[in-house]
Formats: structure tokens, C-alpha cells, sequence
């Protein structure tokens, strides 16, 4: 077996030349690969670790840095180093010049060639679908938004939209005799938004789930006095925190987003793209 090092280095999430890496790869036999992703670089003080690396398990280096300063400083390291380095949209690019007589001009700016909101929403959408009804509370510090709330308070949804704004949204759900998690009480970086809803409208929610399942709908989960309880003890969890309250009963998913991306707005968070 050849072992083969690849560098892969993007300027924003590395999907495509991850991509571009597997499927090459997977055309050739008898090869074991070790790979390593730098993602997000944009700055040239980035560069010396990179490069440092390089020198260390040489192999071969990919990348999306389309950027003049950041390409020349990342190409003139390797050629320094004697490691292949290859843009990756160069035969692409060459191609279409020699092709139709188009002169190539490589933008100043990676924003130029590349749409970098496409995979800030991505990572956002990676972000809340691995967050989602409390799956991982581990790195709730890298949300930009918590959203709490009983079962059924579209936690989900909400999520998943403003993860579409490029958002990165972890929603926890509160279970009754379940204590919440430390994680989220303690974080100090995300705004943490609590979702609540009437009693009346959550059981009728939950009876059409339940159903949706083949499940018997009487039960304590559909019960509205208990319903009362849980949706009583939220608020007063809500209020004993200070976490901003959205009533949810006559609101559409995009109109509670709306809400939270206005609060996100007012504490000076990153605006989505």
C-alpha cells in the first residue's frame, strides 16, 4: 500500500475540496490516505502552522484559496518546500480560458468566486441537525442561539429555518422530572430563548403526533391539566434565568425566527447571509 498525505486547505468550510479529494482518491488502487483539513483561512498569519505542517509529512496540498495573497504566500511555501500544491479549480479554470479566448482574473477576495454564505449555512444546518432535541450539549458554546422549551413548542423547526439563515441553532427540550442540562444553564456565549405555548393547542399537538405514530393519544403526554403544569414550570425556568420568552400558540415558524434573529440583532451577534 502507498500512503499518500493530503493537505486540504479552504477558505471556508472545505466541502469542495474534500469532495474534489475523495472522489480523486477513490480512483486509485492500493493506496492508504491520511488526510487534514484546515478550514476557514483567510488570514496570512494562518499560513505558518500550515506550512509548518507540510514540511513535517509532506505529500500533497489542495486547496480553495482564491484570494492573490493568501494563493501566492500558500503556493510559494510549498514550491519552498518541493510538496505538489494545486489550485483546486485550476484545470477547470485553464480549461474554459484556452477554451473560449477568456482572459483568467483571480479575485482579491475568495467572496468574489466562491458564495461564502452558501456554507456558513451549511455549517449551520450541519450544526442544528447534530444539535437537535438536546442530541449534544457538549459544545452548546458554539451556537449562536439555544432554544428551550417543552415537547412539541417547534424547537425543530425553528432551528432548521434559522439554520437556513446560516444560523447555528441548538434547540434542548425540557422533560418533566429531567433536570436541565448544566450546559445550557452555564453557557455565556449564545442567547438562549425560551419557546412556550398554550396548554390547549400543545395537547391537541401532541394527540396528532401520537396518532401519527399509531399511538394511543390518552395519555399523560396529552393530558391538558398536566399540560398546565409543564407549560407553568417552563416559564418560571424561563424568568428564573432571565431568557427572553416567544409565545408560540399563533405564531408561524418564520415569525418566532424573525423574533430571534431581531434579538440577535439587538445583542451585536454576526447577521446571517
Amino acid at each position: 500500500m502507498t500512503a499518500i498525505h493530503l493537505h486540504l486547505v479552504s477558505h471556508a468550510s472545505g466541502e469542495l475540496i474534500e469532495m474534489l479529494a475523495r472522489n480523486s482518491i477513490a480512483q486509485l488502487d492500493g493506496v492508504v490516505v491520511e488526510r487534514r483539513l484546515w478550514k476557514m483561512v483567510r488570514h496570512l498569519g494562518q499560513l505558518p502552522d500550515i506550512l509548518a505542517a507540510v514540511g513535517e509529512t509532506r505529500g500533497f496540498v489542495l486547496h480553495s484559496l482564491a484570494a492573490t495573497d493568501l494563493r501566492e504566500a500558500l503556493e510559494g511555501g510549498c514550491e519552498r518546500l518541493a510538496v505538489p500544491c494545486v489550485f483546486a479549480l485550476e484545470p477547470l479554470v485553464t480549461t474554459l480560458s484556452e477554451t473560449f479566448d477568456a482572459p483568467i482574473r483571480y479575485r482579491s477576495s475568495a467572496r468574489d468566486l466562491i458564495d461564502e454564505g452558501f456554507y456558513r449555512r451549511i455549517e449551520a444546518m450541519k450544526y442544528s441537525i447534530g444539535h437537535d432535541d438536546g442530541s449534544a450539549t457538549g459544545d452548546l458554546a458554539d451556537a449562536d442561539v439555544i432554544v428551550v422549551g417543552v415537547s412539541r413548542a417547534t424547537k425543530t423547526p425553528t432551528c432548521m429555518y434559522l439554520a437556513s439563515l446560516g444560523v447555528k441553532a441548538a434547540n434542548v427540550p425540557l422533560v418533566p422530572g429531567v433536570s436541565l442540562p448544566d450546559e445550557v444553564t452555564d453557557v455565556a456565549g449564545p442567547l438562549v430563548v425560551g419557546l412556550t405555548i398554550d396548554p390547549a393547542r400543545l395537547a391537541v399537538v401532541r394527540a396528532a403526533r401520537m396518532r401519527a405514530l399509531r399511538m394511543d393519544p390518552a395519555t399523560d403526554y396529552t393530558d391538558e391539566e398536566r399540560l398546565r403544569g409543564e407549560v407553568l414550570d417552563a416559564r418560571r425556568l424561563f424568568v428564573r434565568h432571565g431568557w427572553p420568552v416567544i409565545d408560540v400558540t399563533h405564531r408561524s415558524i418564520e415569525q418566532t425566527a424573525s423574533m430571534i434573529m431581531r434579538m440577535l440583532d439587538e445583542r451585536g451577534a454576526p447577521p446571517p447571509v
